[in-house]
C-alpha cells in the first residue's frame, strides 16, 4: 500500500485550517496542522513532510521568515513550500518566491485548486529526485536546448538566440512548472551582450516568443510577478 504524502499546514486561522484538512483527507493527504511560525518550523523540522502549506501573517514568527529558515536549513530546503497570502499582496508573493518558496495561492481560495497544485508540485519533485541535477539537454515540444553546447535547436534546425535569451530560457526550464519573480530570471545570468534589469526581462521574454514562433506558448506571464515554464503547453485551439 502507498504511504499518505504529509503535508504540513501552518495557519492561525481555524474556518481555512479546517477547510484545508477536510480536502486533504478527500485528497487523500496526512495533514498535520500548526497555528504559529515558532512551532510550525520546529514541526519541519521534527516531522519533515513532504510539502509545506505556509501562510504569511502568523502569530510568533511571520510565514517569510519561517520560509528562509526552511530554505536556508541544509536537510530542509528541499522540502517543498505554497504560501498562502491575501490577493492583493503582490509584494508578499514576489518576496515569498525569492526567499524559494515553489508556489503561492492567493486567498481566498478553492480547497481544490489548492490541492491541484500541491498535486503538480510534489510531482514535479518526484521527477527532479530521478533526474540527473545538471541536465545537459533540456527537451520540450519540438525544441532541445543543448546547455553545454549553448545551442537551441527545433526539430535539426539550430535558432540563434542571445547569452541573455540563453540563460532566461534555461533558467525558467529548469524550474519548469513554478513561478519565477523577474529577480531571480537576473540571477544566473552573467553575459556581456545586455545589461539587464528588472522589467528588461520582458523585452527579452517578448523576443524569446518571437525566435520560437507564434504558435509558441510554454511561457506564461504572471501578472505583476514573473514568468512560469508550463508543465504542458495550452492545446491549440480548434478553427
Amino acid at each position: 500500500m502507498t504511504q499518505k504524502k504529509r503535508i504540513l499546514l501552518i495557519e492561525d486561522e481555524e474556518d481555512i485550517a479546517a477547510l484545508i484538512k477536510l480536502q486533504a483527507e478527500i485528497t487523500g493527504y496526512k495533514l498535520h496542522v500548526e497555528v504559529d511560525g515558532i512551532n510550525g518550523f520546529k514541526a519541519v523540522e521534527r516531522e519533515r513532510p513532504d510539502l509545506v502549506l505556509l501562510d504569511i501573517m502568523l502569530p510568533g514568527q511571520n510565514g517569510f521568515d519561517v520560509c528562509r529558515k526552511i530554505k536556508n536549513h541544509p536537510d530542509l530546503k528541499s522540502i517543498p513550500v505554497i504560501i498562502l497570502t491575501a490577493k492583493s499582496e503582490e509584494l508578499d508573493v514576489i518576496l515569498g518566491l525569492e526567499l524559494g518558496a515553489d508556489d503561492y495561492i492567493p486567498k481566498p481560495f478553492s480547497p481544490k485548486v489548492l490541492f491541484s497544485k500541491v498535486k503538480a508540485i510534489l510531482r514535479r519533485s518526484k521527477d527532479d529526485d530521478s533526474s540527473e541535477d545538471s541536465q545537459s539537454i533540456l527537451s520540450f515540444g519540438e525544441f532541445t536546448l543543448e546547455t553545454e553546447r549553448y545551442l537551441l535547436r527545433k526539430a535539426d534546425k539550430i535558432i540563434t538566440i542571445t547569452l541573455s535569451e540563453f540563460g532566461i530560457l534555461k533558467r525558467l526550464l529548469s524550474n519548469r512548472g513554478k513561478v519565477l519573480t523577474r529577480n531571480q530570471l537576473l540571477d544566473d545570468i552573467h553575459n556581456d551582450d545586455a545589461f539587464i534589469v528588472d522589467r528588461n526581462i520582458d523585452v527579452h521574454i517578448a523576443s524569446l516568443r518571437k525566435k520560437l514562433g507564434p504558435n509558441f506558448d510554454w511561457i506564461e506571464t504572471v501578472r505583476g510577478i514573473g514568468y512560469r515554464f508550463k508543465d504542458e503547453p495550452a492545446a491549440p485551439q480548434k478553427k
